[in-house]
């Protein structure tokens, strides 16, 4: 069934979970991620970036992702990953998203504040939820490039101000974590995250979880992690199983035989993430 986010999130804050948030790109990881939703009896959140948009179309991505969130017998919320612009992130509400996030990181505190109230505003009159983030992760997904030296951890108090300003739902944070694959081990700043879901008492959202040690996101959901994205880990199961395809058979062109694996070895990710997050179940 198609909910918002925030129908969602509210559950996993209140039941001390987190919330999957899975990018796709195309039919394939859509139906793998419905699936193993499905399978684990979980809420789940379907996800696009700009960068999907522009590859395949807005349109075409409202229809096939609320197609499938309309007629899944779990909970699923259509969210926007990293709008960056006032414009992209209405034009999904226009289309049927009912959850999107605009990233005023990279712009000033002030900037920021006001970029998201007024995404906040029109998205709330449209029954949307919205997502924040304050803080900016290093590393590169899509559109979105951060230098390492750029990046900055959250700081407490203007995450108070933030939502206290912009009436968000949920909000990213940055604690160390980082988009794409690491170079190293990332180190997580658990304190940072303890004081800022205690300051504020509502879903916090991990970004650049792909990677990330198991014990220490099994952490940061015991201290206040509501939703965790992912997008690495899937591209790359994804990927490796359709080269797994062209290792065994060469000649092999027939897409159903290509993309079905794919679409197999994200279901089997999807499925632990699910799991390790303790959404199982949760639907």
């Amino acid at each position: 069934m198609l909910v918002t986010g925030n129908e969602i999130l509210q559950h996993a804050h209140k039941n001390r979970y987190a919330a999957p948030a899975f990018n796709v790109v195309n039919m394939e990881m859509l139906q793998a991620v419905i699936a193993a939703a499905e399978a684990e009896k979980a809420p789940v959140l379907v996800q696009t970036t700009e960068g999907a948009l522009k590859y395949a179309g807005i349109k075409y991505l409202s229809l096939m992702i609320r197609y499938a969130a309309e007629n899944a017998k779990v909970p699923v919320a259509f969210h926007l990953d990293h709008g960056t612009t006032f414009e992209t992130a209405i034009q999904c509400v226009r289309n049927g998203w009912t959850s999107v996030m605009i990233d005023g990181s990279h712009h000033s505190l002030e900037e920021n504040i006001a970029l998201t109230k007024s995404v906040t505003k029109v998205a709330h009159a449209c029954g949307v939820s919205v997502e924040a983030e304050l803080g900016r992760l290093g590393g590169v997904e899509d559109n979105i490039v951060v230098d390492e030296k750029d990046a900055m951890h959250t700081n407490p108090a203007e995450a108070k101000q933030f939502v206290a300003e912009t009436k968000v739902d949920y909000l990213a944070i940055a604690i160390g974590t980082a988009h794409g694959k690491y170079n190293g081990v990332p180190k997580l700043d658990f304190d940072r995250l303890d004081t800022i879901k205690k300051m504020l008492d509502m879903p916090i959202v991990l970004h650049g979880a792909s990677g990330v040690a198991e014990d220490d996101i099994k952490k940061a959901i015991s201290l206040g992690v509501n939703k965790i994205n992912i997008d690495t880990d899937l591209r790359v199961a994804f990927t490796d199983a359709v080269k797994d395809v062209f290792a065994k058979t060469p000649d092999e062109f027939d897409l159903r035989k290509i993309c079905g694996p794919g679409r197999d070895a994200v279901k089997e990710v999807v499925a632990a993430k699910m799991r390790l997050f303790g959404a199982s179940n949760k639907a």
